[in-house]
């Protein structure tokens, strides 16, 4: 992050712009909206300057801007399209102590301008540092339709209220409040005006502070595979609304961003083969945290109910009587499939797919190898890169044909993500090659289909998708 994204107050602050013409427009237009004191230096102003001057919406000075023109402002934009021209002005404010912003021109500015979303008071800014802005302008769009236009009025009106509201134990009773107001009863009385606004605030802050505080709840949570764009929309809701993130190891860093910032984040990550926080350390953690009335998000790899050790949690979330819920997630067996363009099941070759544990090596031992070894048979199996030459022994022992196809995906939906396609003979050399060091998962029984055109043609989709975010998802 080459610019670090702040809000800068300019309430009664200087703003000083050179530059008469389409760039400087353009740039008014927007600081126009501000509460800052604008003074523009140009010498051929256009008619629309020349208009905002006569209303009293900025000075207009009809000269080649000198130095001292910018003493005390807080901001300079230097928009004269000639790039002599706004290097001598630019060279002029950062003298006076200016931050400077050449327009059109990222490597000379110290700031940048964003796409902007006003909602007064509600502002979003859309930033690319430059690289993208038909992205950023898309994206705004998209917000544009999707924020009403109350939004500004009821935040108007809420930030009024807020030093009522501190009445609130500081925290989830707050949060719970203002999230009522926001999205159930302040547009409800919208209806109604102002007036109507501020009477069910009134009702809604008397009725929260006589309300007990809500008990602590654990969601189970499937993270998914890695890709934060394959959380369901229930598990991106409960992180938004958790107050503690117990995590695994395996749990991307972009699903970890999606927490609140005031959340309290654990790394429970448990890694196979070597050091690892026990699973009754974990279970406390949990049981410690719903204990409190927290809204805890224990978050899981992949799915929840697959491989995770879910029900000695949830038995010890009910020893303490915690309320609890599971929010299933897309298991990492589905997404690696999904990216060797197969399917786990195919009519007339097999009809059941066998999910298993290379962890296990107790479990393993007792499978049921000879079936596996049949023709056709299949099976996803996680954390299997350690155990692979026992895998290929029991399976060779009991059958197996040599060239049956094994896929290893590693850190599958991930940017990252690396396809080894081999053979049941070949899959221990092959692997250590590989030298795999990320989460991986196994296929016995199926080789990718047409992976390379695969992977373009989803590439090419992506890039659509993001090209054309707004009709695209609408489309989806």
């Amino acid at each position: 992050m080459d610019h670090f994204p702040i809000f800068l107050r300019v309430h009664g602050r200087r703003i000083v712009l050179s530059g008469g013409g389409e760039a400087a427009l353009a740039k008014l237009r927007l600081l126009m909206k501000t509460a800052g004191r604008i003074t523009v230096f140009t010498p051929n102003p256009a008619p629309e300057i020349e208009n905002w001057a006569a209303e009293g919406k900025l000075a207009l000075v009809r000269r080649a801007m000198a130095p001292g023109d910018t003493m005390c402002a807080a901001l300079f934009y230097a928009a004269d399209e000639d790039a002599v021209e706004d290097a001598r002005t630019a060279a002029i404010a950062r003298a006076d102590g200016a931050l400077v912003n050449v327009v059109d021109n990222l490597e000379d500015s110290q700031f940048i301008t964003p796409a902007i979303v006003d909602r007064d008071p509600v502002t979003i800014a859309i930033g690319t540092e430059g690289a993208a802005p038909v992205l950023a302008r898309a994206i705004k769009a998209d917000l544009e339709e999707r924020l009403p236009a109350a939004l500004g009025p009821l935040a108007r009106i809420g930030k009024r209220f807020r030093k009522a509201a501190e009445a609130l134990p500081f925290g989830r009773a707050r949060r719970d409040f203002w999230r009522e107001y926001y999205f159930k009863s302040g547009p409800a009385a919208m209806t109604a005006g102002e007036k109507g606004v501020n009477g069910a605030l009134d009702k809604l802050l008397a009725e929260h502070l006589t309300r007990k505080a809500r008990p602590g709840h654990v969601h189970f949570v499937g993270g998914g595979p890695g890709d934060p764009d394959l959380l369901t929309m229930k598990a991106r809701r409960v992180l938004d609304e958790a107050d503690v993130v117990i995590y695994d190891r395996l749990i991307s860093k972009p699903i970890l961003e999606l927490a609140r910032r005031e959340a309290i984040m654990i790394d429970a990550g448990k890694e196979g083969f070597g050091p690892s926080m026990k699973q009754e350390e974990i279970n406390d953690l949990i049981v410690q945290h719903g204990l409190s009335g927290a809204q805890v998000v224990r978050l899981k790899s992949g799915d929840a109910t697959v491989f995770g050790r879910l029900d000695e949690e949830i038995d010890a979330v009910d020893a303490h009587q915690i309320a609890w819920s599971i929010v299933p997630g897309i298991t990492s067996a589905s997404a690696a499939v999904a990216e060797i363009g197969q399917s786990l099941t195919r009519r007339g070759r097999n009809s059941s797919v066998r999910f298993l544990t290379g962890h296990d090596m107790k479990g393993f031992a007792d499978h049921d190898w000879a079936t596996l070894a049949r023709p056709g048979e299949v099976a996803a199996i996680y954390m299997g890169k350690k155990s692979a030459r026992f895998i290929q022994g029991r399976l060779i022992m009991h059958g197996a044909d040599r060239h049956t196809p094994v896929t290893v995906i590693e850190n599958a939906s991930r940017p990252d993500q690396r396809i080894l396609e081999t053979t049941l003979d070949a899959l221990p050399h092959a692997l250590a090659a590989a030298e795999m060091t990320g989460p991986a998962l196994m296929f016995y029984g199926l080789a990718p289909r047409e992976a390379a055109a695969a992977r373009l043609r989803r590439a090419d989709t992506e890039h659509a998708l993001y090209t054309y975010p707004i009709q695209a998802q609408e489309a989806l």
